[in-house]
């Protein structure tokens, strides 16, 4: 057998003799529904968050309740979120990066923990801020947990 002359091979099949381009794909094709609902998840859990201080402002010096309270109640949601989303529901693409890491990402504020503590031992309180400190770690880490637990044991109890 004899290989062909390349000529009968583009008589043959025009096509092959094409040359053919290179596919380039941009690194943020695919991404940009994602970016945008985490954008704007971001914004309705931040703005959520920012109400909340509104309605139980922290007293100078005082314990910083509000900031304590949104982390503890974000943590405990995200708790139960990421099980019904891994164990119990077939959700949508986008819904984890809306809701997990958009709305309750911007929800809870470890940021602003973080300058509340420096604020308060500025401002001569480091009692309350080792307080906060340890209190809003312990609470936060305690939420998922529970939450988590919680949600599995629901789930077992439903699939018997």
């Amino acid at each position: 057998m004899t290989v062909p002359h390349p000529d009968e091979v583009e008589a043959r099949h025009p096509a092959a003799s094409v040359p053919r381009r290179p596919v380039r794909h941009s690194p943020w094709q695919g991404q940009a529904p994602v970016v945008a609902v985490v954008a704007l998840g971001g914004g309705v859990g931040a703005a959520a968050r920012y109400g909340a201080s509104l309605l139980w402002p922290a007293p100078p010096g005082g314990f910083p309740w509000s900031t304590f309270w949104v982390n503890v109640v974000g943590c405990f949601v995200i708790g139960l979120f990421m099980v019904v989303i891994t164990d119990i529901w077939a959700a949508h693409r986008l819904v984890r990066p809306f809701f997990g890491t958009g709305v309750l990402g911007g929800f809870t504020t470890f940021s602003t923990y973080a300058v509340d503590i420096q604020r308060l031992v500025e401002d001569g309180h480091p009692r309350t801020a080792l307080a906060y400190l340890a209190a809003t770690l312990l609470a936060a880490l305690t939420a998922v947990w529970l939450a988590a637990t919680a949600a599995r044991l629901a789930l077992a109890g439903r699939r018997r």
